[in-house]
């Protein structure tokens, strides 16, 4: 096959990666987009079950961890979800808000898809699909060696992904890439991922399974009131995938399966009333019934509220508003949202993202060492780093 020169080649043909391309291709630049996968967005077109949570509306950079949190900053003040909704609404793609500012396709994400491929067409952007990167030169230029033929360019733009979900081709090409030019790389582990039982806990929740309700999850600095849901094999729901972020192997997880309650007058008044009924039928009132027994009966108690002492009331509300939850583990990068960590980001420009050891070489999206909350916020990244690099590539 004869090589084919471009001004920019971008590996990954994902959210930061298209992005990337059509804001170069704007600017005059030849882009070339390489996707291993047989089509562009396989990631978007699963996301948001199937209906794309592109965005969020309440988009500021304490969404996003990274060990350099004002990194994030600077891409995302230029490029923020008013942004990309001039975008949506120029596709006329419907949507909707769902919760806590988090923006819906009211179709399918597949309108995302052809947003994203009009506006490459647009750009004079090309995509290949089915393109897989063997082996990256500098010389002169960058050479990409691939299955597809031989691709030079002035600029290489890295927008693998990070590791989750490598049923749809995650893989650590990215990070591999960036350590043969020299960049550091950040530990990386599953985030956004459902958190795994212990023998005993699981013996003890399991037949729970399917049951939900609203908690606030707290771990370290990460404190997140939203549902949280029993599994055959541990915790998850919204509460439990965005505290996962938060969460080191070892470190307990504390959890207040009674938010906004004091759970400590609540009972005092039940005594005072002088209720005789069974203590899972009063608890069952503001917990799921089933819940409510089992968390009874794993305490003894059994009497009625209004025998009750007041260390018994202590104690029961205390479990309540803080169980210490001991993680065995994550449900690992294949249930995994997204990948925390990543290329350091100190090695990288906040403004062009362009590698400071490497002209040329830049990195957008999950590849780098910022992972974003639950709720439309690694979109938001995507477009916004991409953006920014799409301006000087």
């Amino acid at each position: 096959m004869a090589e084919r020169t471009s001004d920019v080649v971008v590996i990954g043909g994902g959210a930061a990666g298209l992005m990337c391309a059509i804001e170069a291709g704007k600017r005059g630049r030849r882009a070339v987009v390489l996707e291993h996968n047989p089509q562009i967005g396989r990631k978007i077109l699963i996301s948001g079950g199937g209906r794309c949570n592109f965005t969020n509306l309440h988009t500021r950079p304490e969404n996003f961890l990274s060990a350099n949190p004002h990194f994030a900053k600077s891409a995302l003040a230029r490029y923020g979800p008013d942004d990309f909704l001039a975008l949506i609404r120029k596709h006329r793609v419907a949507y909707h808000e769902k919760t806590l500012g988090q923006l819906f396709c009211d179709g399918s994400a597949r309108e995302i898809i052809a947003l994203l491929e009009a506006e490459c067409a647009a750009a004079g952007v090309d995509c290949v699909t089915g393109c897989s990167v063997r082996q990256v030169e500098q010389s002169a230029a960058f050479r990409l060696e691939t299955n597809r033929g031989t691709f030079q360019a002035q600029s290489v733009v890295v927008a693998t992904g990070g590791l989750s979900i490598p049923k749809i081709g995650a893989t650590s090409f990215g990070y591999d890439l960036a350590r043969q030019f020299g960049l550091r790389v950040e530990p990386c582990r599953p985030a956004l991922v459902p958190l795994t039982f212990a023998h005993a806990e699981q013996t003890e929740f399991a037949d729970l399974a399917g049951v939900s309700l609203e908690v606030t999850a707290r771990r370290g600095s990460g404190a997140f009131r939203e549902k949280m849901l029993f599994t055959h094999r541990g915790l998850s729901g919204p509460a439990i995938l965005q505290i996962s972020s938060y969460w080191e192997p070892g470190c307990e997880v504390e959890i207040d399966l009674l938010p906004g309650c004091r759970a400590t007058e609540w009972f005092a008044e039940r005594r005072r009333a002088g209720d005789r009924s069974e203590a899972h039928t009063i608890l069952g009132t503001v917990l799921p019934k089933r819940l409510a027994k089992r968390w009874l009966e794993m305490r003894g108690v059994s009497k009625p509220v209004a025998s009750w002492s007041d260390a018994e009331i202590q104690a029961l509300s205390e479990s309540l508003h803080a169980w210490r939850f001991l993680p065995a583990g994550t449900e690992g990068f294949e249930k995994a949202e997204v990948t925390l960590g990543g290329v350091d980001t100190n090695e990288i420009s906040s403004k062009t993202f362009e590698s400071k050891k490497v002209p040329g070489l830049y990195f957008v999206g999950e590849v780098l060492d910022v992972t974003g909350h639950l709720g439309g916020f690694n979109f938001q990244w995507a477009w916004a780093s991409g953006h920014a690099a799409g301006q000087f590539v």
